[in-house]
């Protein structure tokens, strides 16, 4: 049996400035939102090129889409986001973190230099126009793969740090699985085509998410502009990044994945991740990357809805204590990224075990609270006791029995 309290957003606001003075609460469930209609993604997605958000369909021309808003890990578009794609020149993002761990951890340095070898001279594609014999530092190497997309500098990072490309192959791989890319599976470095060489949207923003709070020290170099090397000047090949619309990622392209974009931008202490590919041009990869980056930030709002240490149940009931009841408390903060003006429609509920057996400590884990919109992913934070609670005695376990407990 369990204790469960519903509260309208609106509600739980006006309540939290002078704090809770309500009674205790029954079983029962979240008072549903007026007018709220959960999203089927299947028919979104399926629906002449319409993406899944938080407010219905929403057209794209990109086959593949996704925007997490990653300081609350909020989906706020997805299209075909779980499917695999062909993910071109976005590989490098995973090249980048492997390097990156390969630099963090000391096992390699930004002024060392690795050597060209000819396959590396010889690649296909975008590139650096590496020197064949010619040794480069890493910093080099790195800025030549993220700014100028060089196909060539990959293959000497992975050569100079792993033997081979295709030992470095097996660290990307290794890498992925840890930090939890399940629709990922990578056959080179570059991204050129190749059977068995895949990655999801859902994968692409997870693995910028990683990058950016795992690296950094190096995630800038995803934001620099432009980088001559050999006396021939690039520009990045972000256009979001060259506007000033994001601080980093990468883009990419190939025949079978058309033209992608992954990009990220920090506004009002929000970190936004975009993720686009299947686009047929890269005018309208830059076109509706910078149109869905825009949307992200204007259409929805982060609101703080609880603070850590707020009481949410003043009477939680006790089996057996001193006290019949207990206050329950949230142990974080508790923020939710919602549409602009959705606020009356989140649903906060209460969930914990009742009667709460004595004895009770003090910060005893008791049951959460999740809050959410209607048909969309909740979010969850422990509850905990606020104040101790001793067991009756014998002779108060017998009075109690016999309805005669302390008040």
């Amino acid at each position: 049996m369990g204790g469960a309290a519903g509260f309208s957003a609106c509600s739980l606001l006006a309540l939290s400035r002078v704090g809770y003075a309500a009674g205790p609460r029954r079983q029962g469930r979240a008072r549903p939102a007026e007018q709220a209609k959960p999203v089927d993604s299947a028919t979104a997605d399926s629906a002449m090129g319409d993406a899944m958000t938080p407010m219905g369909p929403m057209p794209t021309s990109a086959r593949w889409a996704y925007i997490l808003d990653s300081t609350t890990n909020t989906v706020l578009l997805s299209r075909n986001a779980e499917e695999r794609m062909p993910p071109s020149s976005l590989t490098k993002m995973m090249t980048a973190y492997v390097v990156f761990a390969f630099l963090a951890s000391g096992r390699i340095r930004l002024e060392q230099e690795f050597p060209v070898s000819a396959k590396a001279w010889k690649m296909e594609g975008s590139r650096m126009f590496v020197p064949l014999g010619s040794s480069i530092s890493v910093e080099n190497l790195i800025r030549g793969m993220l700014i100028q997309s060089g196909n060539d500098a990959c293959v000497v990072l992975a050569e100079g740090i792993a033997g081979s490309e295709e030992r470095f192959v097996v660290l990307m791989n290794e890498a992925a699985r840890r930090i939890g890319l399940r629709n990922s599976h990578f056959m080179n470095v570059t991204g050129l085509p190749a059977e068995g060489h895949y990655m999801c949207a859902q994968d692409v923003a997870m693995l910028a998410q990683h990058l950016i709070r795992d690296f950094p020290h190096y995630y800038g170099f995803f934001g620099e502009k432009e980088f001559t090397f050999n006396h021939i000047r690039q520009g990045n090949r972000n256009v979001l990044v060259d506007k000033g619309l994001a601080d980093g990622l990468k883009t990419g392209h190939t025949d079978a994945g058309g033209f992608g974009l992954c990009a990220s931008s920090e506004r009002n202490g929000n970190r936004v991740i975009v993720v686009i590919n299947g686009t047929a041009t890269t005018n309208e990869r830059a076109h509706e990357g910078e149109r869905l980056m825009s949307w992200a930030f204007s259409s929805f709002e982060t609101v703080q809805l609880l603070h850590k240490g707020q009481v949410v149940e003043q009477n939680a009931a006790v089996w057996n204590g001193e006290h019949r009841t207990v206050g329950l408390a949230v142990a974080d903060d508790v923020s939710l990224t919602i549409p602009i003006g959705w606020s009356s429609k989140v649903q906060i509920s209460v969930d914990y075990p009742s009667p709460i057996p004595a004895p009770v400590a003090a910060g005893q884990k008791s049951g959460h609270v999740s809050v959410g919109l209607p048909g969309q992913p909740r979010v969850y934070s422990p509850l905990y006791t606020v104040a101790p609670v001793a067991e009756l005695g014998f002779v108060g376990r017998l009075m109690a029995r016999f309805g005669h407990a302390p008040q």
